[in-house]
């Protein structure tokens, strides 16, 4: 009797103990390095700790001053006009015409940035109106999640664990151990979960998606729309009926929030979807070969980017009472931010410039979102700290603002540390689980794990058009994270 053949099985197990063996002692990215990054972050926590029961401080309700807020804006201003910079468009990856990119890297984190700015002082100045502003750029970040994210699965068809745990790590690592550490509720940091379930969303979302084309037969448009179809099916039988109270035994916080932005990562990737035609339009429009027609479409984005803002404003935004926007909100921000977008990209000469001030803001939002509640603010963002003397409630605006601008810079250098500290966990954690799973260094796994910014990949040379996400693996981008036609805004 012959001898049965069996299909040799892989020993995970053996992957596993090799894999962690291997982590432990190479030498960059592995063991060393994320133990050295705990210990960072714990100085960072330390810090923290002492700046949010720091005294002397005062009540934030008695900080209300919004010329000090258009102030700050104004140096803003200045120094977005200081730090304009002009790069000229590259050919496509078949040569010829220079690409118009919408939305780029540098231009997504522009936005961003000035975003995050007035976000951080409206708490800080108490400008209460401006609230209706503040949502919409609460949204536009949620926004972004849903269109990057829906972006980069769509082209790159990476669902594996490895972009999972870098992108949860890269959303939550921070915040998670600020919450404990700190003993602050989560919810403080409402944008956090926000964010995770848009890019969960989206990663679900484009694998249905991608699993209608690949196993049912569907073309690429039907098998797209049939699973954002279903994705906002899902919103609504749970935003629109009483299941939504489910949130309720979370907290009512997020309740409230959640329903703020119900349908934002939906719309980020509806508009996702469409971003191929966007950008077809936006070459004939301003590509090299019409002046007149270059100039017309200008005026013409322009005036109708001006006209939905004004939309927005004239029916919505004007309402001083935020119980009577809060309800319509998720179904009108929509108006404002195409607004922008269309205003802020109505040129080539303006898909080609932005500003690097802006720029380096915007790469850190994460970590300054969170540290403003702690180093910029204190006692949870309800005080203001007192650093220098005769800057309390009482004191001179130029003492006031002299106190502002020196804990600024504290938060601001803790912020921009935070980052890298993370940045260097999630890589670490990222190759430990490319190790238990024995993976190489395929293109999913490149994705999901930060390069050196110095390195060109063979995969970044191809695409350099490539929009950045909101929650983004940090570092050098591979092709799918910089431009429109595969990936978005952390």
């Amino acid at each position: 009797m012959g001898m049965m053949k069996h299909k040799q099985r892989p020993d995970h197990t053996a992957t596993m103990v090799s894999g962690i063996k291997a982590w432990t002692v190479q030498e960059k990215d592995g063991l060393k390095d994320f133990a050295m990054a705990q210990l960072k972050v714990a100085l960072v926590l330390a810090a923290a700790h002492f700046g949010n029961k720091f005294e002397p401080s005062y009540p934030r309700n008695d900080n209300h001053a919004p010329s000090m807020f258009w102030l700050v804006n104004g140096i803003l201003a200045i120094g977005t006009f200081m730090t304009w910079t002009w790069k000229a468009s590259s050919a496509g990856r078949s040569g010829g015409t220079p690409r118009v990119v919408i939305l780029g890297r540098e231009q997504t984190e522009e936005w961003k940035g000035w975003m995050q700015w007035a976000f951080i002082f409206y708490h800080y100045y108490r400008v209460y109106y401006v609230y209706n502003e503040i949502r919409v750029f609460v949204s536009a970040y949620v926004w972004m999640t849903g269109f990057g994210n829906f972006l980069y699965f769509d082209k790159k068809e990476d669902y594996s664990i490895e972009r999972f745990v870098s992108m949860y790590i890269r959303i939550n690592y921070f915040p998670l151990l600020l919450s404990y550490f700190l003993t602050v509720p989560l919810e403080l940091y409402y944008v956090v979960p926000l964010h995770t379930t848009g890019f969960v969303i989206a990663m679900v979302t484009c694998w249905v998606g991608y699993k209608l084309e690949k196993s049912l037969g569907l073309t690429y448009w039907n098998s797209r729309i049939a699973a954002l179809g279903l994705c906002l099916l899902v919103h609504i039988i749970f935003y629109e009926t009483p299941a939504v109270d489910f949130l309720l035994l979370f907290s009512k916080e997020y309740h409230f929030r959640f329903q703020a932005d119900k349908y934002s990562a939906w719309m980020g990737m509806a508009c996702g979807l469409l971003w191929g035609k966007i950008g077809e339009y936006m070459q004939w429009a301003h590509g090299f070969e019409n002046d007149q027609r270059r100039y017309i479409a200008t005026v013409a984005q322009c005036s109708l980017g001006v006209a939905l803002i004004a939309f927005w404003y004239g029916l919505f935004g004007h309402l001083e009472d935020k119980f009577v926007y809060n309800p319509v909100h998720p179904y009108v921000f929509i108006f404002p931010v195409i607004g922008w977008l269309m205003i802020r990209n109505s040129s080539r000469y303006l898909t080609e410039c932005h500003s690097t001030l802006l720029e380096y803001l915007g790469r850190n939002t994460l970590e300054t979102y969170v540290l403003q509640f702690h180093l910029f603010m204190s006692h949870n963002v309800q005080n203001i700290p007192v650093i220098l003397p005769g800057s309390g409630s009482d004191g001179t605006a130029t003492m006031k603002f002299l106190n502002m601008l020196l804990c600024g810079s504290v938060f601001v250098t803790l912020a921009v540390w935070a980052r890298k500290i993370t940045v260097a966990t999630q890589t670490s954690v990222v190759e430990l689980v490319r190790g238990l799973h024995g993976t190489t260094t395929t293109e999913s796994a490149y994705a999901a794990v930060p390069q050196d910014p110095g390195l060109k990949s063979k995969s970044s040379e191809i695409a350099e058009e490539e929009v950045v996400e909101l929650t983004k693996v940090e570092g050098g981008m591979n092709g799918s994270e910089q431009h429109t036609k595969s990936s978005l805004f952390a």
